[in-house]
């Protein structure tokens, strides 16, 4: 999207990124009033990461389909306001349908090109509201 920025943090393990983030929102609180958060989920930084290994793709798969299940009560914990920016436009999902794909930034989680290429890798929440209390979306994932 023109003009977005992308802040990282990490990497670090479970709720430590609550702590990251609310930092990083507090710097950032007046850019964001009006976005959302992606969650991205890189095991990386952990030794031994299922997601990154080969075969990988599948674990994915897994836990998207566990994201699924949990759609109502997740996008209720995800921050106040999402009906306004879950549109189904502007690159967004649509608040009452999951969905996920490969490269899809219009998707509920977003598979990257080269995680679906090599069959393993990364994935990312896209439904997060910049207002989310990111000790519960963690707890959540």
């Amino acid at each position: 999207m023109p003009g977005q920025w992308e802040f990282q943090v990490g990497p670090v393990e479970g709720i430590s990124a609550g702590d990251q983030v609310w930092v990083a929102r507090y710097l950032l609180e007046r850019i964001t009033e009006i976005s959302g958060v992606n969650f991205s989920f890189d095991p990386k930084p952990v030794p031994v990461s299922s997601m990154r290994n080969n075969g990988g793709l599948a674990v994915i798969k897994n836990a998207i389909e566990k994201l699924q299940v949990k759609h109502k009560e997740n996008i209720a914990a995800y921050g106040e306001g999402s009906e306004r920016r879950l549109t189904g436009k502007h690159e967004t999902a649509y608040i009452n349908t999951f969905s996920w794909g490969v490269a899809n930034r219009g998707a509920s989680v977003r598979v990257g090109r080269d995680t679906e290429k090599e069959g393993k890798c990364y994935f990312e929440d896209r439904r997060p509201a910049s207002n989310m209390d990111p000790y519960v979306v963690t707890s959540m994932i």
